[in-house]
């Protein structure tokens, strides 16, 4: 039995007449009863009581009837499915992203606007590291990122291209000497202990933190380690040390806690977006439009 046999039942169903049936399947009236015959004695029960005056349904037809509407119908679904996915207009998209993304714009333009422009497709969002990241696009579990990556290496088959950048700040306890100065160097703080991320953790940002300070001519003194930049923060508020991170986390305010610029050349942390190199699929070569137009 195929698809076309239920659309020539449903439609003599319909007009109850094979003449003007065979009309709107644009085939002949002989063919199209040969048609009905094959596939009532593929069932093994008539589905039409037929007269030379007139054409009825059988209780077995109209049974019959019921079902073959929902199957074409569901077919029909079908192919607009994977007209859709193919389109990139539905479907599901795994996106990443960096602890400190959610305090930007990008991260938010682009979905608002992905989701805006295309309510089919589903978004899967998962925080990650940078490198847990790199992994799960390689493996699959991901298919785009938007990551920090700083002095970490991209791996072998990730394409990581720079769509920003941030400045860094360092974040300091209100009580330190320097928390009210608009704007410094790091070689003021050579005798600070810096809080930082674990080097473990996947995060760029303890190799800049190193970079920035050799530069200014001093090995950073770790004194604390956590895994979350918000926790940074409020270890900073206890007085524990000096922390580094993008700007953007400035909006989490606490009231022993400053923010302050960095006169250093290359005291910034770049955001990139990674996928897996090679052919996009639909789904995230809209998704890279939509980027595209948000970020420029």
């Amino acid at each position: 039995m195929e698809l076309r046999h239920l659309r020539y039942f449903v439609t003599v169903a319909e007009e109850l007449n094979f003449t003007r049936a065979a009309a709107r399947l644009h085939i002949g009236q002989p063919p199209l009863s040969m048609q009905i015959r094959d596939l009532e004695a593929e069932i093994g029960t008539p589905l039409f009581d037929r007269s030379r005056r007139r054409v009825a349904l059988t209780e077995a037809g109209r049974r019959f009837l019921e079902h073959a509407r929902e199957i074409l119908e569901q077919s029909r679904e079908a192919v607009e499915e994977a007209r859709r996915a193919g389109r990139g207009e539905a479907g599901e998209l795994k996106v990443g992203f960096a602890s400190s993304l959610p305090y930007t714009s990008t991260l938010a333009d682009t979905l608002y606007t992905y989701r805006q422009r295309y309510p089919q497709v589903g978004l899967q969002l998962h925080e990650m590291f940078t490198t847990e990241q790199f992994a799960a696009i390689l493996h699959g579990v991901l298919d785009v990122g938007f990551v920090r990556h700083g002095g970490l290496e991209v791996p072998a088959g990730i394409q990581a291209r720079e769509i920003g950048r941030d400045p860094l700040r360092l974040v300091v306890h209100a009580g330190h000497p320097r928390a009210d100065r608009g704007e410094v160097s790091l070689a003021e703080f050579r005798d600070d202990g810096f809080i930082a991320f674990p080097p473990d953790v996947g995060s760029g940002l303890p190799f800049v933190l190193d970079r920035l300070c050799r530069s200014a001519g001093f090995a950073p003194r770790i004194v604390q380690t956590a895994r979350e930049a918000t926790t940074q923060i409020g270890l900073v508020a206890a007085g524990l040390g000096t922390a580094l991170l993008p700007a953007p986390l400035e909006c989490v305010r606490l009231p022993r806690v400053r923010y302050l610029a960095i006169r250093d050349e290359g005291a910034h942390f770049s955001l990139a977006i990674a996928t897996r190199e090679g052919a996009p699929n639909p789904l995230l070569a809209g998704f890279l439009d939509v980027l595209k137009e948000v970020a420029g």
